[in-house]
């Protein structure tokens, strides 16, 4: 593993949902597995939180109040923080929208539906963000 990616794997992961007792059982989760975790309950609150701090990751639900989504999150890291987009997992309970599948297909970052099992959570985790140290 090169120096930048085990740098990236030290920093917290961030957590963007709205749904407080879904951030809590993914944050509580995380937490338990080794990651450290920031969390925002929007996307717009997350870019913001992108702009200014470091992270390792980011865990985004797709769809959150306030006039962003986890697309346009994703579509600010492409731009700012390129050596972040594939280190991306969306949580979606949306998979019917016909918007939110072609938000997923397009950007192409993994996702996982609600509901789902705390395992089911950290094995995707560590797929795409490593084990945490």
């Amino acid at each position: 593993m090169n120096s930048g990616a085990a740098t990236l794997a030290r920093l917290p992961l961030l957590l963007i949902e709205d749904e407080r007792s879904v951030m809590e059982f993914i944050r509580t989760a995380l937490e338990r597995n080794g990651y450290a975790c920031s969390t925002a309950n929007s996307a717009a609150e997350g870019i913001r939180t992108l702009e200014s701090g470091h992270f390792g990751g980011i865990i985004s639900d797709m769809r959150t109040p306030g006039g962003a989504s986890g697309a346009d999150v994703h579509s600010w890291i492409v731009l700012h923080r390129p050596e972040l987009k594939d280190r991306m997992l969306f949580i979606t309970g949306d998979t019917v929208n016909e918007n939110t599948m072609k938000a997923l297909q397009s950007t192409g970052v993994p996702y996982i539906e609600k509901p789902f099992r705390v395992q089911e959570l950290i094995n995707i985790v560590e797929r795409i963000f490593g084990k945490a140290e």
